[in-house]
């Protein structure tokens, strides 16, 4: 049986991560995501409140080319004449964000993973602002690297 160690997600969180606002076009979501290494950004209001989560999950269901190769995006955009998406981030976002205060240990954050099927976790303080954010790839590399 598999010991999962009591680790914290202030432990496991990418501070300051990359974000968006609910405002921005959805090309801008695409471009972030192809040129990073996430698959999930917070999205934020006009306040800069959590109010959402856009992954690559949510792009699918779009008409637009995604691709880790900028230059498969283009060339796709270019053949299917599909110009890059002004709609703002909050038409595809999922609202209702589930989310973890900093002292979350890792069992529950793998429990709320799996239960509300979502591969990442804003991580917040007491008054709801971001801190960071944890997605299963953290815990994964946590759990190897203990074993």
């Amino acid at each position: 049986m598999l010991t999962i160690p009591r680790i914290s997600a202030a432990e496991l969180m990418t501070e300051n991560p990359r974000t968006v606002r609910v405002d921005d076009p959805i090309a801008e979501a695409v471009d972030v995501l192809q040129t990073t290494d996430f698959r999930h950004l917070p999205v934020l209001d006009e306040q800069g409140e959590l109010v959402g989560m856009l992954s690559d999950r949510d792009l699918r269901g779009l008409q637009l080319p995604y691709s880790a190769n900028p230059a498969v995006v283009d060339a796709a955009r270019q053949k299917t004449g599909v110009p890059a998406s002004t709609m703002p981030v909050s038409t595809i976002m999922s609202g209702n964000v589930v989310s973890v205060g900093p002292d979350a240990d890792m069992t529950e954050l793998m429990e709320l993973m799996l239960e509300h099927k979502i591969g990442a976790l804003p991580v917040v303080d007491a008054e709801g602002a971001l801190l960071g954010i944890v997605s299963y790839v953290d815990i994964f590399r946590r759990i190897l690297g203990e074993a």
